[in-house]
């Protein structure tokens, strides 16, 4: 249902330059048309508010040795200061106080094993220093899919929003990777209002779901924080008869999870893990501004759910055949929410 085959060429290795000259796919009811992201103003009305995720992602991938053996890990969620969650490579043979040397002065210890792979470390520093050693000493984590997830010195600059604010993503808001000052301003003279919230995006939104029942996926939690004065100007926005436009998932999951049944937003801080399928009822948001994502992902079938599998699986294969460029560095989409395919 949401499986589909994507030729390799259309995945996108490098980011569209300049960002904003990428294309976008309108999705609504009437169809499907071809547009650029530059259209993005157009598109929108006076009064809309864009909702942006200021998430920075950090070198969230480190290789350690634990005595001799060569570990790799991958942090997903902080805990706190000091502690995150990681995927380790090879995990088997990590147990309980371990440590883990990723340089003279720089370690962890393995304080809990988990499923998976998934095990918790506490480093030796927290706070600002231990985000300066993993600047030091870690690499950013792309996904699986971009140049076997191997990051240079270009991707330092292209995978990052230009609104990135708020260190703690591992994975990058890719539907922001299309702005650029100037379309913001574009935006801006067209009246649209422009609010950030932050989601840290753990290295689980990579993960495909392997279970044939949806019900049965676990999805990895992520930190989000929603302050009271982005909730109120949301909520001001809608109540004035503006629309509430998403920028990327992420964004739209952290406002499904901070909106109660009334629609409103209510101020939030905690860790989500909110999975969204066909049939979810949508509260707070009336577009959304995505990129194209992996077959039988949690995203697709959250676009799915948000636009209608029907509409969703037209959309790309007008894309595939249009040569739309797939996945994070990739094109846009715009779509418009299908209430008839909510219950």
């Amino acid at each position: 249902m949401f499986d589909f085959d994507l030729p390799r060429a259309l995945i996108a290795e490098r980011p569209a330059r300049p960002r904003d000259s990428a294309r976008m796919l309108r999705v609504s009811a009437d169809g499907v048309k071809d547009r650029g992201v530059r259209d993005l103003p157009s598109q929108l009305c006076p009064g809309d508010v864009m909702v942006f995720n200021d998430t920075r992602v950090i070198p969230a991938r480190l290789n350690g040795k634990r005595g001799t053996a060569s570990v790799e890990l991958t942090l997903h969620l902080r805990e706190d200061d000091s502690c995150w969650r990681a995927f380790a490579r090879p995990a088997k043979k990590l147990r309980p106080g371990d440590r883990i040397a990723f340089a003279e002065d720089f370690s962890a210890i393995v304080e809990e094993k988990g499923e998976a792979g998934e095990v918790t470390v506490r480093f030796d520093r927290g706070g600002v220093a231990l985000m300066a050693a993993l600047e030091t000493h870690g690499r950013l984590p792309l996904p699986p899919y971009i140049r076997h997830g191997e990051a240079d010195e270009t991707d330092r600059a292209d995978y990052q929003t230009t609104f990135a604010r708020t260190d703690g993503a591992v994975a990058a808001p890719t539907a922001g990777l299309h702005f650029t000052p100037e379309l913001l301003e574009a935006l801006d003279r067209r009246g649209v209002k422009r609010v950030a919230v932050t989601l840290h995006v753990g290295a689980g939104t990579f993960l495909p779901v392997k279970v044939d029942d949806t019900d049965d996926h676990r999805m990895h939690a992520e930190i989000g924080v929603v302050s009271a004065d982005s909730a109120q100007a949301i909520n001001e926005a809608r109540a004035a008869g503006g629309r509430v436009v998403a920028v990327g998932t992420t964004a739209l999951r952290l406002l499904e999870s901070a909106a109660g049944e009334d629609g409103l937003v209510r101020p939030y801080a905690a860790a989500t893990d909110i999975f969204i399928v066909p049939g979810y009822r949508f509260r707070a948001v009336d577009l959304l501004m995505t990129n194209f994502h992996l077959p039988r992902s949690t995203l697709f079938m959250l676009v799915s759910a948000f636009a209608g599998l029907d509409r969703m699986r037209a959309a790309y294969a007008h894309a595939m055949a249009s040569g739309y460029r797939f996945y994070s560095y990739g094109d846009s989409c715009l779509l418009d929410r299908n209430d008839d395919d909510q219950l």
